[in-house]
């Protein structure tokens, strides 16, 4: 008893150990609030990432024929397609057809863009993917229903950056603030809200779609190129910056005429019913079927899983998230130090008390359970602290981050530059147990030494000078 009592009292009347107990607090919670942004921007990354590719990515591979030519076009994805839809383990399948190419405002530097459409010094010209699709399969295959649905942001006056389409269920409608010059209906293309706002743009406005026709090998260097014109249907927001600045999507017949080319598709994307348990033995019998076809058509495709896909910007932010948790964790190993020198100080100051309990009776093993008890007592306190602090800044780092940003007049996180437009953040409770318990483990082997010395001072040296 006389442990805890006397433990907590050489704690409360010494304010050295607020600086011991203000260590631990400062390490734990930037432990736990750092690693919760990591866990959060990794786990945004996957989903944002499976939202876009869905679970399984198959992309055409053109093979060499024996004269040394390759096919320009892709055979129909319906056989193909029917193998994948037959499969149990399949939801739902997408196909994509995707090309590059530039969009302008009508009139807005249209003749300009075609002219140098293969000319690498445009640089005030937005180059985009031109994504062909069927809305319908897209809304069963990915999140397209949800981007098209989820509020757009606001810019700094206020003001939204995107427009809803009118139809959710017929996103390539013509919107109502159309107005035709002209009976012949032109198509609608749906673009990045962030694309949206970085060109001006307003719904039902009539924009230019230039790219490249695809020629034959033997007439690579023509470069012949196509325009189309547009209207702007409505705006997306996947979350995905880089998605939202450089993606439009149409129906895959304008793309098809556009182009001037009969392909039906540039890649397929496939939602699995649960990918962790059948994903990878998916992937591996779908490679196999594809291998299959490829001896009787000369014609195969990749297919990769999106953690594959992406896996480098995957794996980068893990290792970030890893090495981030490793610097940070040198944070306790400074307070540590802090309990060590703290209990060290506090063990040549009581070294009076600790001989009047030796003599009294006291064990050495109790005198050192006292010193490791105020030790303990720092962890305790600073822990909860840490933790509590750590797990609400994690929950609240994004409005903290709006309104410092806004009290102070600098935009600590610019959400056109990142990968997303909030700051993610995701509290893993398993990662917060060892913290906690590495804090626990942390402060008292540093405070072991003082501790251990402590038990092994003489009574008789102790009092013969007070």
């Amino acid at each position: 008893m006389f442990r805890s009592f006397l433990s907590w009292r050489y704690l409360t009347q010494r304010r050295t150990n607020l600086i011991g107990i203000g260590g631990i607090f400062v390490a734990v919670s930037a432990l736990i609030l750092i690693l919760s942004i990591m866990t959060g921007f990794l786990n945004e990354a996957r989903s944002s990432i499976r939202g876009s590719l869905s679970d399984i990515l198959v992309q055409p591979i053109q093979l060499e024929r024996e004269n040394g030519d390759r096919r320009l076009i892709p055979p129909s994805p319906d056989r193909l397609l029917a193998v994948i839809q037959a499969d149990p383990r399949v939801d739902a399948a997408s196909t994509h057809l995707v090309w590059p190419g530039i969009i302008t405002q009508e009139g807005n530097n249209a003749d300009r863009a075609i002219a140098f459409l293969g000319n690498s010094q445009m640089n005030d010209l937005p180059m985009v993917q031109i994504v062909g699709i069927d809305f319908e399969q897209e809304f069963s295959a990915t999140n397209f229903r949800e981007a098209l649905s989820r509020a757009p942001t606001v810019d700094k006056g206020g003001r939204p950056r995107g427009r809803h389409v009118d139809n959710i269920d017929d996103p390539f409608a013509l919107p109502a603030s159309y107005k035709p010059e002209s009976p012949k209906r032109l198509p609608v293309v749906l673009i990045g809200e962030q694309l949206f706002s970085r060109l001006g743009l307003r719904q039902g406005e009539v924009v230019q779609v230039a790219t490249i026709i695809p020629q034959s090998d033997n007439n690579a260097d023509a470069l012949p190129t196509n325009n189309k014109k547009f209207v702007v249907g409505g705006t997306f927001r996947s979350g995905e910056n880089e998605m939202d600045l450089e993606r439009i999507y149409v129906e895959l017949d304008p793309l098809q005429i556009l182009i001037g080319d009969a392909r039906e598709y540039s890649e397929i994307l496939i939602r699995l019913k649960d990918y962790d348990a059948d994903g990878i033995a998916f992937r591996d019998d779908l490679r196999h079927s594809v291998a299959l076809m490829a001896l009787v058509r000369g014609f195969t495709s990749e297919v990769k899983t999106w953690e594959e896909f992406r896996a480098s910007l995957l794996g980068a932010i893990e290792n970030e998230r890893t090495l981030m948790a490793i610097m940070l964790s040198l944070v306790l190993v400074v307070a540590g130090f802090c309990i060590f020198a703290i209990l060290s100080m506090m063990v040549t100051e009581k070294r009076r008390d600790i001989g009047i309990l030796t003599a009294i009776g006291a064990t050495p093993r109790g005198i050192m359970a006292t010193f490791l008890l105020v030790a303990f007592w720092d962890a305790l306190i600073g822990t909860i602290l840490g933790a509590g602090a750590g797990v609400w800044a994690a929950y609240k780092i994004d409005p903290i981050e709006r309104w410092l940003s806004d009290a102070l007049g600098v935009q600590i996180f610019n959400r056109e530059v990142y990968l997303f437009d909030h700051i993610p953040a995701d509290v893993d409770p398993t990662a917060v147990a060892l913290i906690v318990a590495g804090t626990f483990l942390c402060t008292l082997l540093f405070a072991a030494l003082p501790a251990w010395s402590a038990a092994r001072t003489d009574p008789i040296e102790a009092l013969r000078y007070e």
